[in-house]
């Protein structure tokens, strides 16, 4: 098996890059950060905020529950609230799964 280095992970990222990888506006990241208490994000001296990889997982939950779920915004407050370790556990597993399939679709484009 040819040797492939580990993809390096950023230690914060910007809200244009979380909004580019959620592909939301950035005008939802913010709203999202308001709404939600889990997400506190660093600023900078300038204001600009900073989030971190714990905070990007967090909000790709929030977009899952929203987006993909099709939950209205209390629903997902209070989902998160009460239930956050299972919540979390749950996307843990379809991102789990989401990988294989993308792993299993290569190989079968592959060959």
């Amino acid at each position: 098996m040819p040797y492939t280095e580990k993809p390096v992970e950023k230690l914060y990222y910007s809200i244009g890059e979380v909004s580019k990888i959620l592909q939301v506006p950035v005008s939802t990241v913010r709203f999202w950060e308001n709404e939600f208490r889990i997400l506190k994000p660093m600023k900078n001296k300038k204001g600009n905020r900073l989030f971190t990889s714990e905070d990007l997982k967090n909000l790709k939950i929030i977009h899952h529950l929203l987006k993909e779920e099709g939950m209205t915004l209390p629903g997902a407050k209070k989902k998160l609230s009460g239930k956050w370790e299972e919540t979390d556990y749950k996307y843990e597993i379809n991102e789990s799964l989401r990988r294989i399939k993308e792993l299993l679709l290569e190989l079968r484009d592959g060959f």
